[in-house]
């Protein structure tokens, strides 16, 4: 997937969101100044205009790397940033005790995937279909009770109405509760290859 993601993000095909996954090797007695420049580069990210979201995880043992996480409306938003002003001080002022060791670009629902703790540790995404089976044992419940529950509350609005009512209550539910639980359950299977 690494390389269609970065032809789409380089090419013309710039709807999609792109997720930047970047893990980081520091020396040993240097994370706490490492930590401070991650918080600064990824605050500055956030503030970037087309930004959707930040994130940091610390290394799950010595040895492993810390992964940074900038997720962008789209390809525009993204190659604003890798060319931005700010993001070009932060690596003025790192202080050279830290080197990448891995970056990918995902498209899309991947970059959800491979942004929990299970992804960051492989390192990539689940294959797609397991994304889609996964994805759909968290919506499947969530459509069935905002049937249950709101559809007889928004019967007198317009049928082209109730969909902006359910999407975004239904899309923040599988985003910050019923997709990470799923993900957590089944992720063994979901990151095997």
């Amino acid at each position: 997937m690494t390389t269609t993601a970065q032809d789409a993000v380089a090419g013309h095909e710039q709807e999609e969101e792109v997720t930047l996954f970047v893990a980081r090797r520091v020396e040993p007695g240097y994370e706490e100044a490492f930590e401070l420049w991650a918080k600064e580069i990824l605050a500055a990210a956030a503030a970037h205009e087309g930004n959707l979201g930040t994130g940091l995880l610390r290394p799950a043992g010595p040895d492993d790397p810390w992964h940074l996480l900038l997720h962008f409306r789209d390809g525009d938003a993204f190659r604003s940033w890798q060319a931005s002003p700010a993001r070009a001080a932060c690596f003025e002022a790192a202080d050279g005790h830290h080197h990448e060791v891995h970056r990918h670009e995902i498209l899309g629902m991947e970059g959800w995937f491979a942004t929990t703790r299970a992804g960051a540790s492989k390192g990539r995404p689940p294959v797609r279909w397991k994304m889609a089976v996964a994805s759909t044992i968290a919506i499947a419940p969530l459509t069935v009770t905002a049937g249950l529950l709101l559809t007889p509350h928004l019967a007198g609005l317009p049928v082209a109405v109730r969909p902006l009512v359910t999407a975004p209550l239904i899309s923040g539910l599988m985003t910050y509760a019923a997709l990470p639980v799923v993900t957590r359950l089944l992720r063994r299977w979901l990151f095997e290859r």
